[in-house]
């Protein structure tokens, strides 16, 4: 600091001396130096704005929540760093604001934050008239909800699929036995046909064959809704994934070769065989591979890979087709939801209630016109329970 400011400084307080001065000054940059501390050891997310909006302080839990750094943030606008975030609307509020929010990048997370103003009050003049409340900036808190969020979430699906569970027993008996009625008196009629003269029994054989068609539709619905709700504990065995997954693309072949499809398979061949039911795997993977043909239309590219980490075993599906919007992506798993012109909607329900009940994880990454990303992760090593080494209880005792 130069000498100059120090003399102006010691002018204007007059009564002040410099070393009194001085040591202000050092008391200051040391409570700067721990409050900075303090901050920056905490979790939750700490944005310091003045009246314009432009960021003077940011924590680092703030920067790892956004992905930005505090030396290229600080002095620039908040709504500038933060891309979606109304700092206006906020900032208009003469007192404190909070709301929920999700972010996509570097993570998508959900982020509730606090915004308070921060005022400075200082007296009109020295008889003490009155108070002048100046608002110099706005400090924003900002917590990680994502965890507490998706807790939530889970239980309204739980709650939903165990109400949708109950429906499906209505579902067999209600609709299902009347199709079987139909069926039967629809072969009664077409006996019956046979036996009238050839343009009679052609109008007739006509409308009987719409009705079968019809019934086989329904028919076909009910068993999706209930292969999707109904729980079936997979039949295990020692299985490898990669061969499932041949199985599956062959299955396909002529599909592929019709659509003019480009299918790229990177497998690793050091894979641990999984405890899976190959069936029901399959039928996953059939679900899967059929989406993403169906999002590419023509002329596509579907590159599958296999991976693992410490304790899963990874199968990424990767298609170049339309992918999907942030709003539809947070629907994908609804029963009946589905962007397609003839989908049922039940397809990645089936393939996430499979992949559950092996005990593994589904993930979805996407974003309009470029493509879908889904993961499937199956656990080849079981961490339910962690044996602790001979003679810990006693070395933690003493």
């Amino acid at each position: 600091m130069k000498s100059g400011f120090l003399d102006k400084l010691i002018e204007r307080l007059g009564r002040v001396g410099p070393e009194e001065v001085q040591h202000y000054l050092l008391r200051l940059a040391q409570e700067k130096g721990l409050i900075e501390t303090v901050f920056n050891s905490i979790q939750e997310g700490i944005i310091v704005t003045d009246a314009s909006g432009r960021i003077t302080y940011v924590n680092n839990a703030a920067c790892e929540l956004f992905g930005f750094d505090s030396d290229s943030s600080v002095g620039k606008r908040l709504d500038e760093r933060v891309p979606g975030l109304d700092w206006s609307a906020l900032s208009s509020s003469a007192g404190p604001v909070t709301r929920d929010m999700e972010i996509f990048y570097p993570a998508n997370r959900f982020i509730n934050f606090y915004v308070v103003p921060l005022v400075m009050e200082r007296r009109s003049d020295s008889n003490g008239v009155d108070e002048i409340r100046q608002p110099v900036g706005r400090a924003m808190i900002l917590r990680d909800i994502t965890q507490t969020r998706r807790t939530a979430e889970k239980t309204i699906e739980s709650e939903r699929l165990n109400a949708l569970t109950l429906l499906a027993a209505g579902v067999a008996h209600e609709i299902g036995n009347p199709l079987n009625s139909l069926h039967i008196h629809l072969q009664l009629m077409e006996r019956t046909v046979k036996k009238l003269d050839d343009h009679t029994r052609g109008e007739l054989q006509e409308s009987i064959d719409i009705a079968r068609s019809e019934i086989s539709r329904l028919d076909s619905i009910v068993t999706q809704f209930l292969r999707a709700i109904r729980p079936s504990k997979p039949q295990l065995h020692r299985e490898n994934i990669n061969a499932i997954l041949d199985e599956s693309v062959r299955f396909f072949a002529p599909e592929i070769q019709d659509r003019d499809i480009v299918v790229e398979q990177e497998l690793r061949s050091d894979l641990p065989m999984l405890e899976l039911d190959r069936d029901q795997m399959k039928q996953a993977f059939y679900n899967v591979i059929k989406n993403s043909f169906e999002a590419m239309k023509r002329h596509g590219i579907l590159r599958i890979r296999t991976n693992m980490d410490d304790t899963h075993v990874l199968v990424t599906f990767t298609d170049s087709g339309g992918g999907m919007s942030a709003e539809n992506l947070s629907r994908v798993f609804e029963p009946y939801f589905t962007t397609k012109t003839a989908g049922s909607g039940l397809g990645l329900l089936i393939v996430r209630r499979i992949v559950r009940e092996h005990g593994g994880e589904l993930a979805i990454e996407s974003s309009e016109g470029k493509g879908l990303t889904l993961t499937i992760r199956l656990p080849y090593i079981d961490k339910r329970v962690r044996m602790l080494e001979a003679g810990s209880a006693t070395n933690a005792s003493v």
